[in-house]
Parts: structure tokens; C-alpha cells; sequence
């Protein structure tokens, strides 16, 4: 329990595997640097306004009352991780995972300055001298530079960016800012750096309950222990037959490249990430001895104790389990996109005056007033005409109410009056009777009329006086 943790050193590893992982980690580094950089009619296109409670992507905006949609993206992402793990197993964490790629990015810091597996065991076991200085301070201030780099990013998607730059430039970052940039930071260079497979171990909590998600025809790392059993060295041109032996020349080369320090040959254990980099360390040891690649690869349990072929293999993919999954996230999917696609331009609330709930004006006609707030969605000026009704048929009932006009995604607020002739209202004395208010949106550059092209109802009551 007590016992120091080891030192992984991971060697480098080439392959097809290793060259998707790469793909993988430029197309999300990019994206993820890149993406607060990137400018949308006139201000940062992807913006969390934490301050003014705005949140901009792309072309939408959002706002707190919104939060609907964050909790449906997370729905959306629980149900791909079901899928793709039905499916293949840990794809996630051995290819897109931040943990994963930050730990690629930092390894391959550490081995362009310190070396592969060998050369940096000894730097490590030597005594400290120039040499080791010189190296482990130049590695830690590569990984200093990387992880505050991540943070300063990672901030920029709530402080407009630029704005951020010219303050980091001018060494005048607020103390929020400066907080979250050397957290984020932080947090980086502690986890891509020293904890590393630990997170995936110990932290994660998806390695505990992925053998929920799998079963013997989803598609995981396997080693085929009939053909690579019993394991032995021997010589390139030697018959592995003749010697009793399988294909497996124990090289351990696989443990050698895992970045968790597993070895997948004592089968499926949750500390394996999915990367695939003892697949491509194996293909290249067995086209070396001249031998059939696929000795650890892809496959499913079923598959290899049966000896399926790939075509029996995929056909078990698709099985009732991944099928549901599948279905249940297209419909989530469709059903999240015609929501935002939907979502209205603006949203009104109704707030009736408490200090006088009716009063007698003017030919004995009976006032309620009430106080409209409309939220612009829009990035650009919008005029609201207020109109009102009831599903009870309120004769001559009149709307006071001058047509509003509000900013881009701005709040404006007006006073609504609505009066009922004096015979209606004695009538209704001493009753609450229900009103539907209707407020209908259209461009202000138009002019002050309200083209229909949206319109929302609110529900509220005119309150009748004895």
C-alpha cells in the first residue's frame, strides 16, 4: 500500500496506430488553441461571457436560462461513450482523451531533450552533473511553457483573447486571470507530467466501470495466446515448431511502449488506455522474424476463442446491445439539433405591478399594468410589438403598449397597460381573469413595425376589482 510508485519510460514507439494518435492530437490541439483566435461577425466566435451571462458560439447565443442545452450535450456525450465503448473499448482515452494527448505532447518534449526509454533511465540513475541539469531544467521549462501556454488558451475562452493578450503583454492581467491561467497551468504540468498513467489508474473513474459497457464481442487489445504461446527467444531463421515454441519471442518490447506499464499479454486489465502502441510495436517485431502480424490486435474475445474471421467478427459488432445505443443517440442527436435549430430569437417574461393590482381610470374603465422583459437572442437590434388577449373573450379589451426596440443580445424592459370597458368589468367584479400576452419580433432595421417572423405567448391574469 506504502510502496513508491515506478517510474514508467514509455519508449517511442511507430505505426499506424502511433500515426492516428498523432492526427488526433494536432487535429485537437489545433482546434483547441485555434478555436479563441477565430473571429465571428465582429467579436470572438466561441466566447463563455461569464460577467455580462453570455455564452457565444458561432452564430448563437446563449444564455443562463439556456443551461438546458449543456445539460443535454452531457446526455449526448455519456450516450457516444456507451456506444463507442460497446463498440471498441476505450477509443476515448487512447486517442482523444486530453490526458492522453497532453502526456503525448510532454513525452515528446521529454524525448527530443533527454532521449528514448534507455537514455533517459540512465539520466535519471546518474549523478547529478551539467549535463543532467542542463537537460532536466531545459525539459521542465519546455513543460512550463507548454502548460502555461494551456492555460493562457484555456482562459481566452472567457476573456476575449486578444484583450487577454495585450494584458499579458503589458503584464497587467486582473487576478482572476492570472488565477485561472497559472491553475490551468498547473494542472497541466502536474498531470501530463509526472502523474500521467496514474489519472488513468487511479483517478479515472471510466476504467472502473468500462467492463459494464463491454462484453465478448466488443473490440479490444487482445493477445492471441494460442498462437503466441509458449513464449521464448530464439533465433531469427530458427523453426518456432521444432523448438515448441510460439510466435511470441518475448522481447517485451509491448511492455516497453505501454504508457500505463501493463503487459497485454496477461489479457484485459483496466489500466489499459486503448492507444494500441504495443499493436504497432508487435507488427513491427513480427515482420522483423518474418512471421504473420496481428500476434496482439484488435479483436474480440469471441473472435479470438473462436477463430473468427474479420468479416464474422464485425458482423457480432453490430449486435443488439450496440444497435440500441446507436439508436438511442441518433435520436438524442436529431432531437438536440431541431431543439437548437428551433430555439426561439428572443423570450419574454411577464410581471404583473404588485403594489396596485387594478385600478379605476378614465370613464370608469378598469386598469392592470404589468411590466414586460424581453431577452434579444439576436446579434442585431430588434423591434417587439405587444399585443394581448383571452381565451375568455374579454370585449373591448385595449392594449397600452408602445413598441419596444432592443440591442443585440440585450435585455429591454417596457409597461404594458391593458384596460377593460367599465360595463365589461362590472360584469367580472371581484373575478381573475386569464390574459395571454403575444409579443411579436422583427428586425428594427425595418423600422418600427414587427414583420411577424417571430412571436412568443406568455400567460398572465387581469385582476377585476369589486
Amino acid at each position: 500500500m506504502y510502496q513508491k510508485e515506478a517510474t514508467i519510460y514509455p519508449r517511442a514507439v511507430k505505426g499506424w496506430f502511433a500515426t492516428w494518435r498523432w492526427v488526433l492530437v494536432w487535429l485537437t490541439q489545433l482546434l483547441f488553441y485555434g478555436l479563441p483566435w477565430l473571429q465571428w461577425g465582429g467579436r470572438q466566435a466561441v466566447l463563455f461571457d461569464l460577467e455580462a451571462q453570455r455564452f457565444y458560439l458561432f452564430g448563437l447565443v446563449l444564455y443562463p436560462q439556456d443551461l438546458i442545452f449543456l445539460a443535454a450535450l452531457l446526455v449526448l456525450s455519456a450516450l457516444a461513450l456507451f456506444f463507442f465503448t460497446a463498440v471498441a473499448g476505450r477509443l476515448w482515452c487512447g486517442y482523444a482523451c486530453p490526458q492522453t494527448v497532453y502526456t503525448e505532447i510532454f513525452m515528446w518534449a521529454e524525448r527530443r531533450i533527454e532521449g528514448d526509454r534507455i537514455a533517459r533511465m540512465r539520466l535519471d540513475q546518474g549523478p547529478w552533473g551539467l549535463n543532467k541539469i542542463v537537460r532536466k531544467g531545459g525539459k521542465h521549462a519546455t513543460w512550463v511553457a507548454i502548460a502555461l501556454f494551456t492555460g493562457f488558451s484555456f482562459v481566452g475562452y472567457f476573456t476575449p483573447i486578444r484583450v487577454l493578450a495585450d494584458a499579458t503583454m503589458a503584464l497587467d492581467l486582473s487576478a482572476w486571470n492570472t488565477f485561472w491561467v497559472l491553475f490551468y497551468g498547473a494542472a497541466t504540468y502536474g498531470n501530463a507530467g509526472f502523474l500521467r498513467e496514474q489519472m488513468c489508474k487511479y483517478m479515472c473513474p471510466y476504467a472502473r466501470f468500462q467492463s459494464a459497457l463491454i462484453d465478448k464481442d466488443s473490440l479490444i487489445i487482445t493477445y492471441d495466446a494460442g498462437r503466441g504461446d509458449p513464449r521464448g527467444s530464439r533465433p531469427k531463421k530458427a523453426d518456432p515448431t521444432a523448438m515448441g515454441l510460439g510466435d511470441c519471442i518475448d522481447c517485451t518490447l509491448c511492455v516497453q511502449v505501454c504508457p500505463t506499464g501493463i503487459d497485454i499479454r496477461n489479457g484485459l486489465q483496466n489500466e489499459c488506455i486503448g492507444c494500441a502502441a504495443c499493436i504497432d510495436v508487435c507488427n513491427d517485431v513480427m515482420d522483423r522474424m518474418g512471421y504473420a502480424k496481428g500476434l496482439i490486435r484488435y479483436s474480440t474475445e469471441n473472435g479470438v476463442a473462436n477463430g473468427w474471421n474479420r468479416r464474422q467478427m464485425f458482423k457480432r459488432v453490430l449486435r443488439p446491445r450496440v444497435l440500441i445505443y446507436g439508436a438511442v443517440l441518433s435520436a438524442a442527436g436529431i432531437a438536440f439539433a431541431a431543439s437548437v435549430a428551433m430555439r426561439s430569437p428572443f423570450r419574454f417574461d411577464v410581471v404583473k405591478d404588485r403594489g396596485a393590482l387594478a385600478r379605476v381610470v378614465e370613464d370608469g374603465q378598469v386598469e392592470n399594468v404589468y411590466r414586460l422583459q424581453i431577452m434579444n437572442r439576436t446579434e442585431s437590434a430588434q423591434t417587439y410589438r405587444v399585443s394581448a388577449s383571452s381565451p375568455v373573450g374579454l370585449e373591448g379589451l385595449e392594449v397600452l403598449a408602445a413598441p419596444v426596440v432592443a440591442g443585440p443580445a440585450a435585455v429591454a424592459s417596457t409597461t404594458v397597460s391593458l384596460r377593460l370597458p367599465s360595463d365589461v368589468a362590472q360584469r367580472l367584479a371581484g373575478r381573475s381573469v386569464p390574459v395571454v400576452f403575444e409579443v411579436t419580433a422583427g428586425d428594427a432595421r425595418a423600422g418600427d413595425s414587427a414583420d411577424g417572423s417571430a412571436h412568443q405567448f406568455e400567460k398572465s391574469t387581469f385582476f377585476v376589482p369589486r
